[in-house]
């Protein structure tokens, strides 16, 4: 699935079949369901969940609690904007 056809099925509201916990907790968060995205995110355990885990505290404006994710994922804090990361996300989720 290319990153053009994932947006489109998030306008549609019409989640795919055999996404990844991954993808499926950024499917909700694109779709503004963040409490959904977090839940999914939360019983990942791995860097990867972390890292989810990350852009949605700091998506919430939990500052701190996303640092601590940040740090849990091995990843850098983003300086860009929420919309840039939650796309740079689904891009890494989709080509992995």
């Amino acid at each position: 699935m290319t990153f053009d056809e994932f947006m489109i099925t998030v306008q549609q509201g019409q989640e795919p079949d055999g996404l990844s916990a991954e993808l499926r907790s950024l499917w909700l968060a694109a779709s503004g369901d963040w409490q959904g995205s977090h839940t999914i995110a939360q019983e990942i355990q791995s860097r990867q969940g972390s890292w989810i885990h990350a852009y949605l505290h700091r998506e919430e404006g939990d500052i701190g609690n996303a640092r601590y994710w940040y740090s849990r994922a091995g990843q850098p804090e983003h300086r860009g904007t929420t919309a840039q990361e939650l796309d740079e996300l689904i891009r890494h989720f989709l080509a992995s």
